[in-house]
């Protein structure tokens, strides 16, 4: 007898999110302070229901694993500061609202910015991976770059170490389209994308690519530390950059700090945070409260997904200093946090924010490109005994624009030697800006944080009002 198996469209898996494509509204007319960004995936039985609040964004669609943070990464490469946030999902089906301001905190108007928006997170996107991955390997945030090799590097911080590195990469010749850095807890992470000084295109000299690691790898265990894996390796072009990075300093348990590391940080002001159980409908409800910065929800909504946890319902919201965030996690598998597991993720957490807190001054940098510049900037900043904390670095066309976060050891202001000897160094036609990085005396109240009892009702209503 012959048995004849009944046929499956390969496209079936797909079929929902053709018939229910994402849907984002963006509204400027609500609110008077803020953009209102409306991103729905798949409502059926609740059309446009949307709170109109500030500028909002609202994005409904067909719900998946990591969606939320490609959402939310769209938002933060635009560096748009989220003001509050309403996330829920419910079995294939997920709603989230966003209320966001640019930079100077005035509304979205950009026509650019809105259309990119509309575009990324729209039915002609891809977040739903229908057609691949959003992020090119030609792109980094919004700007091409052409051909390039990707650097990544982990290893112990330590003094002067950055400017070795850039001193490495200008010896061989190797030219630095973008780059960004990374200190947290003695550990270092950087990402380089680097091509050919004399041809601008990628490296192909296995060679010149052979000798570049191994000196990068000297460096690094010249700093005595090989124990957590110091290492030089070449990055693959389709990971998101800053989610590459909270990979990386995770991989490399930044997280974890010795007493001599948690003397030094005394001075930074920790977030408080804390993990409850949300036992009747089987959540683990993370809550924190910090002070608030760019890119924060991205932060922390990108831990969790490495940590394998998906955020089914959450409220963020900002008072202008601090913000508030509460989320209801399971594991990916549906479990909830056991105790073990909730004080390994406060830790994770608190390394995700404190990532990219800067204290000190930064130093804005902008001119006409040139290989030797990065290393040339670095090493004044080491002879005038500044530790950079965190670097970024853009190449334009023929343009940079690289902002270096200064500290020195002993907490004294940058002085005027140290702005003249650089001016000296990288010529009079660059223009330097050197600004204090704000900081907050007063660390949050950890009773902001409130407990709460979940409903989906109750969430809900918040649309609705």
């Amino acid at each position: 007898m012959v048995h004849m198996w009944p046929y499956f469209d390969p496209d079936y898996e797909n079929l929902s999110k053709y018939m229910n494509p994402p849907r984002v509204c963006i509204d400027n007319s609500s609110c008077n302070e803020c953009t209102l960004v409306k991103e729905q995936e798949g409502f059926l039985v609740m059309p446009r229901i949307y709170p109109t609040i500030s500028k909002t964004m609202k994005v409904d669609s067909v719900n998946k694993p990591g969606i939320l943070l490609e959402v939310v990464q769209v938002l933060s490469d635009l560096d748009l500061a989220i003001s509050k946030a309403y996330i829920t999902s419910d079995g294939l089906w997920f709603m989230d609202v966003f209320h966001v301001t640019d930079q100077q905190g005035g509304k979205i108007t950009d026509t650019k910015t809105i259309e990119h928006i509309e575009k990324a997170l729209g039915p002609d996107g891809d977040i739903l991976g229908i057609k691949g991955s959003i992020w090119s390997g030609k792109a980094v945030g919004m700007h091409s770059i052409g051909d390039y090799n990707i650097i990544e590097l982990i290893g112990t911080d330590g003094p002067g170490l950055l400017s070795e590195i850039f001193a490495v990469l200008a010896n061989l010749h190797f030219n630095v389209l973008v780059a960004e850095v990374w200190t947290h807890n003695m550990r270092v992470a950087c990402v380089f994308y680097v091509n050919d000084e004399a041809t601008s295109q990628a490296v192909s000299d296995l060679n010149q690519l052979s000798m570049m690691e191994q000196q990068l790898n000297n460096l690094l265990r010249a700093r005595g530390d090989d124990v957590r894996g110091a290492r030089t390796n070449f990055g693959m072009s389709s990971i998101h950059l800053g989610r590459r990075l909270h990979q990386l300093m995770f991989a490399n348990k930044d997280y974890e700090s010795d007493d001599k590391q948690k003397e030094k940080s005394m001075t930074t002001i920790k977030p408080v945070i804390t993990i409850d159980r949300c036992e009747d409908k089987g959540y683990s409800v993370v809550n924190i409260r910090c002070k608030d910065r760019s890119k924060l929800l991205f932060d922390i909504v990108c831990t969790l997904t490495d940590m394998q946890f998906v955020v089914f319902h959450a409220s963020v919201s900002s008072d202008g200093l601090y913000a508030t965030q509460e989320l209801y996690i399971r594991h990916k598998d549906g479990c909830m946090l056991d105790t073990r597991e909730g004080k390994e993720m406060v830790k994770c957490l608190e390394a995700a924010i404190l990532r990219r807190v800067t204290e000190g001054f930064s130093l804005e940098i902008c001119g006409r490109d040139r290989v030797g510049l990065l290393s040339d900037v670095t090493r004044i900043l080491r002879e005038q005994g500044l530790s950079v904390t965190r670097a970024d670095v853009t190449t334009i066309g023929e343009q940079a624009m690289n902002v270096f976060y200064v500290r020195d050891a002993s907490g004294n202001p940058v002085e005027m030697k140290m702005v003249e000897a650089l001016r000296r160094e990288i010529g009079q036609t660059v223009m330097l800006n050197v600004k204090r990085v704000p900081s907050s005396t007063k660390p949050p109240k950890s009773s902001g944080l409130s407990k709460t009892s979940f409903s989906f009702g109750s969430f809900l209503g918040r649309f609705l009002h």
